[in-house]
């Protein structure tokens, strides 16, 4: 479905409640040609998120579809209390002014984490605070992290955190390890986050969720092979999703995607992939390095990732 015929259908919508709108024949289809017979199951299970939640029920309905989409592309059950992602209301300021309250999708930490293993590259992956006295040591030039983990638990858990970290090892043997502290996670936070900054949110509801889940994201997304579902992911999370199948998103708690790619990181991955990409995309990539284009980032980030 192009954009516009996805801007025409959206339209047509728009005025329907999310009842109404998951009740048309045409929406049923659509999930169930991507989710089979557990279609049914997985529409009623976006109509309980929504009608639990006073502000996503007031959320406009084809946001809360497209985020839905996602969802079941890529296979990630919508349930608040299993953890792997989520539909969350977002009041965004409109051009004229006004005010809409709109759908934005999430992952969790068990669903990057889950997206990581289905790929079928992954031997191991996991997260962890990191409590005081546990770093030893932090090779900020090699990268080498060492950790003595604390193993009493009542001892441990009086041990005020320091931080988080991720860890993966690949089939192959590859495996790293990605830490972030306390202060750097909550800057993270209020450079991604208009609502963190304000003091609400989930970055201020759930700093330990939102904390696991971003060392995960980073590793991933700096470290990790991506699948075409996890490049998606990387997308789509914390966004309103305009349109599922393309791609079309609008990043409506700030202006870009919190992936926290570095001038560095497009640099390494241009020099690992030139050989494979186009005289086009290869002039396109040097632009947007050599001019700094930022806003760009994620879109190079993704081309190179894929080739």
């Amino acid at each position: 479905m192009s954009t516009q015929v996805a801007t025409r259908e959206n339209k047509a919508l728009a005025p329907m409640s999310v009842k109404a709108l998951f009740a048309k024949d045409e929406v049923k289809s659509k999930f169930q040609e991507m989710m089979g017979k557990r279609a049914a199951s997985f529409i009623t299970s976006v109509l309980q998120i929504t009608s639990q939640n006073e502000m996503l029920a007031t959320a406009d309905p084809v946001s809360i579809y497209q985020s839905a989409a996602v969802a079941a592309t890529l296979d990630l059950p919508l349930n608040n209390n299993l953890g792997f992602a989520y539909i969350v209301p977002y009041n965004s300021k409109q051009k004229d002014g006004s005010w809409k309250v709109v759908a934005q999708f999430q992952i969790g930490a068990k669903g990057f984490k889950q997206l990581a293993l289905r790929s079928g590259q992954f031997l191991k992956i996991n997260d962890t605070d990191v409590r005081e006295g546990e770093l030893k040591k932090h090779n900020r030039l090699t990268g080498e992290i060492e950790f003595e983990w604390i193993q009493d638990a009542k001892e441990r858990l009086v041990r005020p955190i320091i931080g988080y970290a991720s860890y993966f090892e690949l089939l192959n043997g590859f495996e790293k390890t990605y830490y972030m502290t306390v202060d750097e996670l909550k800057d993270h936070g209020l450079r991604f986050s208009q609502t963190f900054k304000k003091g609400f949110g989930l970055w201020k509801d759930d700093f330990d969720g939102m904390a696991r889940k971003t060392v995960i994201k980073l590793n991933l997304s700096k470290n990790a092979p991506l699948s075409v579902d996890m490049q998606k992911a990387v997308v789509a999370d914390q966004a309103v999703v305009k349109d599922a199948e393309t791609e079309d998103v609008e990043y409506v708690d700030n202006d870009e995607p919190d992936m926290a790619i570095t001038i560095e990181d497009i640099q390494e991955l241009y020099e690992l992939k030139k050989a494979a990409l186009t005289k086009d995309e290869q002039e396109a990539a040097r632009r947007i390095i050599d001019n700094k284009e930022t806003a760009s980032y994620h879109k190079l980030h993704k081309l190179l990732t894929s080739k």
